[in-house]
C-alpha cells in the first residue's frame, strides 16, 4: 500500500510540474515579449511573432519570428525552414521564413495591419519536427492599449 501512494504521489508531482511549464495563449498575452511582438507556444518553443503594427495599406511588410525555449533562451534558427501564413483582411499572404541571425526568422509579405489580422506560423528547425502556432497580432496589441488610461 505505502508504495502504491508513493507512486500516486509522484504521478501527481508529475502532472502538476508538466501544468507550472504549459502555458495558454491568455497567459502569454499577460507576458512583455522581448522585442514587441505576440508570444504563443509551438511545442517545446516559444515564438515571438513581430509584424508591422501601422500598415494601413496592404504592402510589402517584414514578418520575424524569434524563436526561444520556454526559459526564454535563444534556440538557433541555422538550418530551419518555416512559413507564415496571413489572413487581413480579404487578403491572404504567405511568406516563406529563413534564418536571419540567432533566434530569427524572416520574410516578406503583402498584408495591410488590421484588426482581424491572423497569422499561422509554421516552423521546422534543424532535425527537429515542425512546431506551429497561431497569432492575432494586432487585436492583442489593440486590447492591451485600449486598458492605458490617461
Amino acid at each position: 500500500m505505502k508504495r502504491i501512494t508513493s507512486i500516486a504521489v509522484l504521478l501527481g508531482l508529475t502532472f502538476v510540474a508538466g501544468g507550472v511549464l504549459a502555458h495558454d495563449d491568455a497567459y502569454l498575452d499577460t507576458q512583455k515579449a522581448p522585442n514587441g511582438g505576440q508570444l504563443r507556444m509551438a511545442g517545446p518553443y516559444h515564438y515571438e511573432l513581430v509584424v508591422v503594427k501601422d500598415a494601413k495599406e496592404a504592402k510589402e511588410n517584414a514578418i520575424v519570428v524569434y524563436v526561444t525555449d520556454h526559459a526564454g533562451q535563444k534556440v538557433l534558427t541555422e538550418g530551419a525552414s518555416g512559413t507564415a501564413t496571413i489572413l487581413a483582411g480579404k487578403l491572404k499572404a504567405t511568406s516563406t521564413l529563413k534564418p536571419d541571425g540567432d533566434n530569427r526568422m524572416k520574410g516578406l509579405a503583402k498584408y495591410a495591419s488590421t484588426p482581424d489580422m491572423k497569422v499561422v506560423v509554421s516552423i521546422t528547425l534543424s532535425g527537429k519536427p515542425a512546431e506551429q502556432a497561431r497569432f492575432t497580432p494586432i487585436k492583442t496589441n489593440l486590447a492591451a492599449n485600449s486598458e492605458h488610461k490617461h
